[in-house]
């Protein structure tokens, strides 16, 4: 469903959507550059996102990366409405559930070290964990396969104080069951996303902010990239999320769940993600084998496929194989979709809770896929864009 804010611009939007796509394909065959084509779909990016390219509310920041290479990127509105600081690609975002990919790779890096197993029994691993959880492998916690209860569920409405990983086993601890045995259907889980930042923790000797930051930001260069913690750690360039009330917009950065970081706490920006892209793409941290895994429906004891491998979910989209993930907080709302073998990712990440930026992201990356079918691959590179160097 596309909400009444949206549509308007989303009308318009696709129809510069189809105008960019007829003058790309007139200029490439009559020998025009990729720059250009490029140049028109900035223009229909732009009116995509323009709910957020406001001088006085919260704002977006939106990369499209191609064959390798940033083809677009952009920010809009505010990171911070009180003191006006205008969003960049260097902004960090808190990145809600798209945090999974990360959490699932740390449990890659672990398997592939010889350090941990996916069917492992988490019961075996975590001290406390669940009695009626003993079935529970740690490849159904990836899959959003074990039937584990919604640590949600059991945290009051008036709560004040912060839950944290930590504090989840005690909290499905108050279920006796699981919903359904594991491995016998699908139910997302964002408790089995806060275990396994446990288990990396228990098996690696480092918390699980550690471990990000050393096996995965560091080495990746992601500078702006960290799982948050109040107190501990600091976010370099920081977006605060917001809502909106009537004509305003209220801060409303945090909720009684944002300290859970298995699940949710990553913040960074599309500067670090596209680093990230890259990274997967050359296997610069995992290997092909481990990718194609987490790429993988996972199966269900019945041979039923879901649609969810090791932190994405996985579909086909009109013949192709997509990969998306949304993440939906208190205050931010973020999209990612990446067409593995037309080797095209879209990143769009906001600091505006209910704003559907994953139908902005989809008609993007409908844009690109287009323009390469009717155009083809170009020789030219795409420009080097400045934020890759660590400017604004």
């Amino acid at each position: 469903m596309i909400d009444d804010t949206i549509a308007p611009a989303l009308g318009t939007a696709l129809a510069l959507l189809a105008l960019a796509f007829t003058a790309g394909c007139a200029r490439s065959m009559a020998g025009g550059s990729a720059a250009s084509l490029a140049a028109a779909n900035g223009r229909a990016v732009d009116s995509l996102m323009a709910r957020y390219d406001r001088p006085d509310g919260p704002g977006a920041s939106v990369v499209v990366i191609h064959d390798g290479e940033v083809a677009y990127v952009h920010s809009y509105g505010l990171a911070d409405v009180e003191k006006r600081t205008p969003a960049t690609p260097l902004t960090d975002y808190r990145l809600a559930s798209l945090t999974k990919q990360f959490t699932a790779t740390a449990i890659m890096l672990l398997v592939q070290d010889g350090k941990l197993g996916y069917d492992d029994r988490v019961g075996d691993i975590l001290p406390g964990f669940p009695a009626y959880g003993r079935d529970i492998t740690v490849r159904h916690l990836l899959t959003h396969t074990s039937g584990l209860w919604a640590y949600e569920d059991f945290v009051p409405d008036a709560a004040t104080v912060q839950v944290k990983d930590r504090d989840v086993l005690a909290l499905i601890g108050r279920a006796d069951s699981t919903y359904f045995p594991p491995g016998s259907a699908f139910r997302y889980s964002n408790s089995g996303y806060a275990v396994l930042a446990l288990i990396v923790e228990r098996v690696s000797g480092e918390s699980f902010a550690t471990f990000l930051r050393d096996h995965i930001f560091t080495p990746l260069g992601m500078s702006g990239s960290v799982a948050y913690e109040q107190g501990v750690s600091t976010v370099p360039n920081r977006a605060y999320g917001y809502s909106r009330r009537g004509d305003a917009f209220v801060r409303t950065d945090q909720s009684s769940t944002s300290a859970v970081l298995g699940d949710g706490g990553v913040y960074t920006s599309v500067s670090d993600l596209v680093r990230w892209d890259h990274a997967l793409e050359s296997h610069s941290l995992l290997s092909a084998e481990a990718r194609k895994l987490s790429w993988t429906p996972y199966i269900l004891s019945d041979g039923q496929p879901t649609n969810y491998g090791f932190g994405w979910f996985v579909d086909v989209d009109r013949g192709r194989t997509r990969l998306t993930h949304n993440g939906e907080t208190r205050g931010f709302t973020n999209a990612i979709i990446r067409y593995p073998d037309e080797r095209l990712s879209v990143i769009v990440l906001t600091n505006l809770s209910n704003s559907a930026p994953w139908d902005a992201a989809q008609a993007i990356a409908d844009l690109w896929l287009h323009a390469g079918a009717a155009a083809g691959a170009s020789a030219q590179r795409a420009p080097r864009w400045p934020f890759l160097d660590g400017s604004s």
